[in-house]
């Protein structure tokens, strides 16, 4: 191995020692380096311009007319003079740039410290972030910049992740209560009936229907925490299909339990065309006509219509029934929410009744582009309005040849 071999080794072992720099000390680095060039550049500058000035030749207004015969003997010491005082000048200057880099490498490192102590405070923030710690907020000081604006962002995500993991832990604590339920029924059932003695056929009958409503009840709230779960996901595959035939098919599977209750039942269908996991969107217009049937007065009324207003296909489904509080029907989105005037239902026929029904009609309208808005009617009820996008020639299938 020659010598310029191993000084190449040793120089790549060494830098894979030495930390990688941080960016206080490359901003360090970058204002030394700036204010040394800056600074020797107008050292020379001024060198240049002083020895040209006592360098060059005098003007002729006070050029001597007569030279003196000690004319030459002067003139030899003037240049000593000049030449120490150029050289002094120039030592003096370079002993200023020194002073000078040195001096920018302080200042750069005091003011690169200033300015990335907010940063600073980020890092460390996101460091600390878990989830026992996303009720914390930054409340970045300083002036209005992109540091700051960082920081707000920052806050916000930590708003957001806070408010989802609420969301998370409410919805879990909700899905084990209403699971809970059925199977304490079950085990109630069971425990009750081998507790007797003597149990005849019919105590066996009623037991086992017990038991049936109940594992009845508890499959259609997994039913419905499983389509909650494909509803929050991106559609597929996307189809074309119209609202206005989603809307009849949901009315005719309405139409037994509308006649139970005497619901007069009224529809406006016109032409909405969307695309988008067919599946999905049935099941969302489903859930609207089931809870306009399930949450209506008996004799009570239902209407559905269907319309185009660029750039969403609207359905709309209004119904009677109770009266609500406009504060509070936003929260009949959330999982688990049945409202102050329903309960749940043991009843396969008539739905879950877990409180998922609108929760997945709004998760399958924003997983394709839309919303759901619902507002209390002044008379009592409920009118909730699904949007989503028309089909675009940007958003049309590809079939292959």
């Amino acid at each position: 191995m020659t010598g310029r071999d191993r000084l190449h080794d040793y120089a790549t072992r060494l830098a894979g020692r030495l930390p990688a720099p941080t960016v206080r000390i490359r901003l360090t680095l970058l204002y030394a380096a700036l204010s040394t060039v800056s600074g020797g550049a107008l050292v020379l500058a001024m060198t240049w311009y002083v020895y040209h000035d006592i360098y060059g030749p005098l003007p002729r207004d006070i050029a001597p007319a007569r030279l003196d015969p000690d004319h030459d003997r002067i003139i030899g010491i003037t240049d000593q003079v000049r030449d120490a005082a150029a050289s002094h000048l120039l030592h003096d200057s370079l002993k200023l740039v020194l002073v000078l880099a040195a001096v920018s490498a302080l200042a750069g490192w005091w003011v690169a410290g200033r300015t990335l102590r907010r940063l600073t405070a980020i890092t460390d923030a996101a460091r600390r972030a878990s989830e026992t710690t996303l009720h914390e907020r930054l409340n970045l000081p300083g002036p209005a910049d992109e540091l700051k604006e960082l920081g707000d962002t920052f806050d916000e995500m930590l708003e957001r992740l806070d408010a989802a993991f609420a969301t998370q832990r409410r919805f879990v604590a909700n899905a084990s209560h209403e699971l809970r339920t059925p199977l304490a029924v079950t085990r109630t059932a069971v425990e009750v009936t081998l507790a007797k003695p003597a149990v005849t056929d019919t105590q066996w009958r009623a037991m086992a229907e017990d038991v049936a409503r109940s594992t009845a009840r508890a499959q259609h709230l997994i039913d419905g925490l499983l389509t909650l779960a494909r509803s929050e996901q991106a559609p597929d595959p996307a189809d074309e299909d119209d609202l206005a035939d989603l809307a009849a098919e949901a009315l005719d599977q309405s139409a037994a339990p509308a006649r139970i209750r005497s619901l007069t039942v009224t529809s406006d269908l016109t032409p909405a065309p969307v695309r988008g996991n067919v599946a999905l969107l049935g099941r969302a217009v489903a859930n609207l006509l089931e809870n306009a049937v399930r949450h209506n007065t008996p004799g009570g009324a239902v209407h559905v219509a269907t319309r185009v207003a660029p750039p969403w296909a609207e359905l709309t489904v209004e119904n009677d029934g109770h009266h609500l509080d406009p504060v509070a029907v936003p929260l009949l989105f959330e999982p688990f929410h049945r409202g102050p005037h329903t309960r749940a239902t043991a009843d396969p026929d008539h739905g879950s009744g877990a409180g998922l029904g609108l929760s997945i009609v709004r998760a399958v309208a924003a997983a394709h582009g839309g919303c759901v808005q619902a507002r209390a009617r002044p008379g009592g009820g409920l009118s909730v309005t699904l949007r989503l996008p028309l089909p675009t020639p940007e958003t049309a299938p590809v079939h292959p040849r």
